[in-house]
């Protein structure tokens, strides 16, 4: 039975149906011997008024046609009772003989109707022959059973077997490991029928995913619509579904779907193992069973990939993933692989090029043109061999993968020559001066966010006093660790000179903003604005411990913490200041006086802010931290990193510089005032001498008092008001004049003629160093010696 025969079969009757239709029974020679109510209707003639009558009476001779034949099925022009024609739409039906009696007997039975009607009716039928045999979409109706009781061409090619085989079945057998995949409705064919059926809510496009009956092959996915069918008094007879294969259109739309999910997914980070996992997360179970990524040797140590010579390079197989893999599954170790002569990936890794088997895809990862590793995509049972369009697929997704790791490795390149170069400006090793206990803590930030450009610093300067830095580049990476180096030096260069700390920021703030300027007008530079320190942050202190007095300034850089010997823990409200490279702006010094045994914590921002922290909060976890203080040092800094940082990857650097203030004892230091006048000379080298007997320290007598003897000659030569000599036993012998005058000696070469002007260069013959200090009152020539390798009198740490 076919589509259109089982649609004949359902009584659909038209206007000739001889049981509507206007009827006239006649004889054998054509007299009307029976009339039936519908021919009354349509032709107004009573019964006693046509029966016995000829059939010309109806169709007279006169105006019959040539089409007009008084036998089958035509149209014919018939007289009303009125008297006018009507074209009508009429059959002759012949009628079975039946055993001769009295009376004309029937030998055919005329049967007409409006001729609109009958075109109209036949025009149905057309379109409901071509709904039957020339529609492409799938139409089955079910009755309320469920079972297959109609359906047309499509729907059965779509079955694959003729209707008289599964006419009757019910869906679910059809298709018994078909699903639906339209969230929000149910999963199986029978539960949408019944839902339609008992709601009368039709349900429009069901993605249903199944093999076709007579196929089982590959999955197909039909767009399905159901519908409740019933009659004109609301008797429910059945469901309709309609159904069209979108298998191509699917298939599109889920590689669609692949290449967004694997552009939000692919490339998270900038590091190439968790890349190449994740391109083997967004294939599996999609596209392929089994994903295996292989990359160079060279690539995952940062180098740029080479051409492919005649030996093969390394592969490390960095990443695979599998449907039968568990959620559970163990964490996958990176190994080396190699693959034999002949293999696909042998094959892939010598041309260049994707090669491709039935269920297999070997695709290069390129950088550039030149290959960096391999993609190998595995199909396997149930899935179909990969068609084109699933090729070019799998080479777009390489490809977007191939630029990730490209900037994975790029990145890993730069980020090992930022670390490099941070290690090599960072101190390795701090001094241990005197004057203070010191412990730190340097923590760079994560892969992610690059090398940061903080930094530290503890300077020894004249005097027993030291110098304590901390400082933050704004950015990450390589130009920032380059910046930093540089603005370190700057400052060690500049705390030489023993500038106040106001002074040391003005001076670097001047540097950066001529570095910042110079940037700017080279031309066809290509170096960004990472490499121009405008915004860097820095705070410097200087500490003295033979006054105690701390002098900071700091510029835009967070205040330090003190800690008084009593516990108590507070950030001085030392003036701000713009940051380095605004240029301009004044800095200003704030002098402490701090009790011996106090701590001080400078520190960068990235140990107090975080994402979910604000600065002030930060603040408060570490003066707490710090409200400790009786601890050692470096058990400090750790409880304050443990306190402050997060566990997870830090996003920025963080530096912490823990300093405990001492006091250089009162044995240590000798200390005198002279008049400006030539007698102070001997004077001086008398107390020199003296004070060095003392100290057991006879030896440097000849020395410090050559030292002594010019430097204050100088002073009194070329300075005015009080002079002051200095002699400070700490590591090393320190002698210091000091006076009013602001300007400094210079060391030079004397002619063989100059009656002068050897003195200084005689005293930088005696002495280690030597050097000059600026104050607000004058200066202050400053000179060490080292102590005789035997001397035992070295004095005890300061207190």
């Amino acid at each position: 039975m076919n589509a259109w025969n089982a649609a004949e079969s359902a009584d659909f009757r038209g206007p000739l149906d001889v049981t509507r239709a206007a009827t006239a029974v006649l004889d054998a020679q054509d007299l009307i011997i029976g009339w039936s109510p519908a021919a009354q209707r349509l032709l107004g003639y009573l019964p006693e008024e046509i029966v016995g009558q000829p059939l010309e009476r109806l169709i007279p001779p006169a105006v019959r046609t040539a089409d007009d034949q008084l036998s089958g099925g035509r149209e014919l022009t018939v007289r009303h009772r009125n008297g006018r024609l009507v074209r009508m739409a009429a059959a002759f039906c012949p009628l079975a003989k039946v055993a001769e009696g009295p009376g004309p007997q029937p030998a055919r039975v005329l049967v007409a109707a409006g001729l609109e009607a009958h075109r109209m009716w036949e025009s149905r039928q057309a379109m409901l022959h071509g709904l039957a045999t020339q529609s492409p979409v799938g139409l089955g109706i079910y009755d309320t059973d469920l079972r297959l009781t109609w359906a047309n061409s499509a729907y059965i090619r779509e079955v694959g077997l003729p209707l008289r085989e599964f006419l009757g079945a019910r869906a679910d057998e059809l298709y018994p490991d078909g699903k639906f995949v339209t969230e929000g409705y149910p999963r199986t064919l029978d539960a949408v029928m019944h839902h339609v059926i008992d709601t009368g809510e039709p349900i429009l496009d069901l993605h249903f995913v199944g093999q076709q009956p007579s196929d089982p092959g590959p999955d197909h996915v039909w767009s399905c619509s159901y519908y409740r069918l019933q009659d004109t008094h609301g008797q429910v007879l059945g469901v309709c579904e309609d159904a069209f294969d979108i298998t191509g259109r699917y298939q599109a739309q889920r590689r669609l779907n692949l290449l967004v999910e694997a552009g939000a997914r692919i490339g998270t980070t900038l590091d190439m193992t968790v890349t190449a996992r994740e391109v083997s997360e967004v294939a599996v179970p999609e596209f392929a069973s089994t994903v295996t990524v292989d990359l160079m040797q060279s690539a995952l140590d940062g180098d740029e990939p080479e051409p492919a010579g005649g030996v093969l390079p390394t592969l490390v197989r960095v990443a695979t993933r599998s449907v039968h893999e568990g959620p559970d599954s163990a964490p996958y170790s990176p190994h080396r692989v190699e693959y034999p002569p002949g293999s696909l990936q042998y094959r892939s890794l010598s041309s260049g090029g994707m090669v491709r088997e039935e269920n297999t895809i070997v695709v290069p990862l390129r950088a550039g043109g030149t290959p960096m590793g391999l993609v190998t995509f595995r199909r396997g049972a149930p899935m179909t061999p990969f068609d084109k369009g699933e090729i070019e697929l799998a080479d777009e997704l390489v490809t977007r993968t191939a630029v990730c790791l490209d900037n994975a490795r790029r990145f890993a390149r730069e980020h090992t020559a930022a670390l490099t170069l941070q290690r090599d400006l960072l101190p390795q090793h701090l001094p241990s001066p005197s004057a203070v206990d010191l412990a730190y803590r340097y923590l760079p930030s994560d892969d992610r966010a690059g090398v940061g450009g903080d930094w530290f610093d503890v300077i020894g300067l004249s005097g027993t006093r030291v110098g304590l830095v901390v400082g933050d580049v704004v950015g990450h990476g390589l130009q920032a660790a380059a910046t930093m180096g540089r603005l370190r030096t700057t400052v060690r260069a500049l705390a030489r000179l023993d500038l106040a700390p106001d002074e040391l920021l003005g001076r670097l703030d001047d540097l950066v903003e001529q570095t910042a300027e110079e940037q700017a007008a080279t031309v066809g530079t290509d170096r960004g604005t990472d490499d121009v320190a405008t915004g860097v942050t820095c705070l410097y202190a200087v500490y003295d411990p033979v006054s105690r007095h701390c002098t900071m300034a700091r510029a835009g850089h967070l205040p330090p913490a003190v800690v008084e010997p009593g516990g108590g823990v507070s950030f001085p409200d030392l003036p701000a200041g713009p940051p380095l490279g605004l240029g301009g702006l004044p800095f200003e010094s704030l002098e402490l006086e701090l009790p011996v045994g106090s701590l001080l914590a400078l520190f960068t921002n990235g140990l107090v802010e975080a994402r979910n922290r604000d600065v002030d909060e930060g603040l408060r976890i570490l003066g707490g931290v710090l409200g400790e203080h009786r601890r050692p040092l470096d058990e400090l800094c750790d409880h304050a990193l443990t306190e402050l940082l997060p566990a997870g990857p830090a996003t920025d650097d963080s530096a912490l510089l823990l300093v405990r203030t001492r006091e250089l004892d009162a044995r240590q230091v000798a200390a005198w005032e002279l008049p400006a006048e030539p007698a102070a000379v001997a004077k001086a080298r008398e107390l020199a001498t003296e004070q060095l007997r003392e100290w057991g320290l006879t030896e440097l007598s000849y020395a410090t008092e050559l030292v002594v003897s010019e430097l204050v000659t100088n002073a009194v030569r070329h300075a005015a008001g009080p002079l002051h000599l200095r002699l400070l036993r700490d590591r090393t012998l320190l002698t210091e004049v000091s006076d009013t005058a602001h300007t400094s000696p210079h060391l030079r070469h004397s002619a063989s003629d100059d009656e002068g002007g050897r003195g200084l260069f005689i005293v930088a013959q005696l002495v280690q160093r030597w050097g000059t200090r600026y104050t607000p009152y004058g200066k202050t020539i400053w000179t060490e010696q080292a102590f005789p390798p035997h001397y035992s009198g070295a004095p005890r740490p300061a207190r």
